[in-house]
């Protein structure tokens, strides 16, 4: 949640700042997709032949080379933003992030580095450094990692080509390692209730790959792979360890998959990241077997909708549809499941991998998987 809050923030600067506006869309300055990590990436390898460019800067008079304007942040050599967020998992999190934007010159942001530190009521003290990297319109990568006091840590890292989509293939490859202390666990389905409320820390690693063959700007067709470990461990809160409470449940000892995944996408986005208009629709369907690098066999299939509605220059209206069905069986491991509240999409993806549990509805629902 910590990682969707900062980017979420970084989007917010970019937005209000002008550096986040879409270019327009001529044929000589075609614009490109703007990624970023936990942000609005969401699956779909499409992308309109007018997607998003990297962040561009306002095209009001700009402050003369080395000079330093309060009202232009991009003469800024730092930007610094509090933090401060709760969540019902990981408790109440404060901290500063510094925000390091250079650009190539001609009003584009080339790099972004942005770490931060931070106090949380749960993890204790902790810091992050984010390293985003937009080498070409159409190949984009960035680098995540950080760790809390009491056992949290994190590193991710992306790399993607094919953004824009103009070509006929889109690639992707995605790593995540981390530690989580903070997961809680309920129970399955409706018949778990609130005072069965236990605490686990996930332990994972896992490596991803995309490739995408694009019909149109718009409509492609998507293969993503995924290799993943899982450990189980007791979590961070003095809360009861979800092994105790729950002996017998699935997926306790950890365990492996190899996810495979087929997407079919139709994106009309103006961004992957920022998107001020447009639309996204997602079918997706998934399976990890025993007989291919498994510790337990089930199947997917879901979909998702998104559509953004701009009413003034500053404020767009989102929409969002995510739902995801993993048919009942006795092997899923629990951590393999849904959850209430949804289980996110793609907030670690350039060119929209969905990616499980990475935001949920706040409360009671991130602990019950259905």
């Amino acid at each position: 949640m910590r990682f969707f809050a900062v980017t979420v923030v970084l989007a917010t600067v970019l937005t209000l700042t002008g550096l986040g506006r879409v270019r327009a869309n001529d044929s000589t300055n075609p614009p490109a997709a703007f990624g970023s990590p936990s942000a609005s990436a969401t699956p779909g390898a499409g992308a309109p032949a007018a997607a998003s460019g990297p962040p561009s800067a306002p095209a009001a008079a700009p402050t003369p080379a080395g000079a330093f304007s309060l009202l232009d942040p991009t003469s800024w050599p730092v930007i610094p933003v509090p933090e401060v967020a709760t969540d019902p998992n990981s408790g109440t999190f404060v901290g500063l992030l510094a925000v390091f934007l250079q650009n190539d010159g001609k009003g584009n942001i080339k790099d972004i580095i942005a770490p931060d530190v931070n106090w949380n009521t749960t993890l204790g003290a902790g810091g992050n450094f984010r390293y985003l990297a937009y080498p070409s319109a159409d190949t984009q990568w960035f680098v995540i990692g950080g760790a809390s006091q009491r056992k949290y840590a994190h590193f991710e890292g992306d790399w993607a080509t094919g953004i824009t989509r103009q070509g006929h293939w889109s690639f992707e490859t995605h790593f995540l390692f981390e530690h989580d202390p903070t997961e809680r666990f309920f129970g399955l389905g409706d018949s778990s209730a609130f005072g069965a409320q236990t605490n686990y820390m996930t332990e994972q690693v896992y490596g991803e790959g995309l490739v995408a063959y694009n019909f149109t700007s718009d409509l492609d067709l998507a293969l993503d792979l995924r290799p993943r470990i899982v450990r189980i461990a007791h979590g961070a809160f003095n809360y009861p360890f979800t092994g105790k409470v729950f002996p017998t449940l699935k997926g306790l000892n950890g365990g492996s998959e190899f996810r495979t995944r087929l997407f079919m996408n139709y994106d009309t986005r103006d961004s992957v990241s920022i998107p001020r208009h447009g639309g996204l629709i997602t079918l997706f369907a998934g399976v990890a077997d025993r007989a291919f690098m498994s510790s337990a066999s089930y199947n997917e299939f879901g979909g998702e909708i998104r559509h953004y509605f701009p009413i003034s220059k500053r404020i767009t209206i989102a929409a969002h549809l995510y739902t995801r069905y993993i048919p009942g069986g006795s092997e899923t491991p629990f951590w393999a499941m849904s959850w209430l509240g949804g289980d996110g999409s793609g907030e670690g993806s350039l060119l929209s991998i969905p990616v499980s549990k990475q935001i949920t509805w706040r409360g009671y629902g991130a602990g019950r998987y259905i």
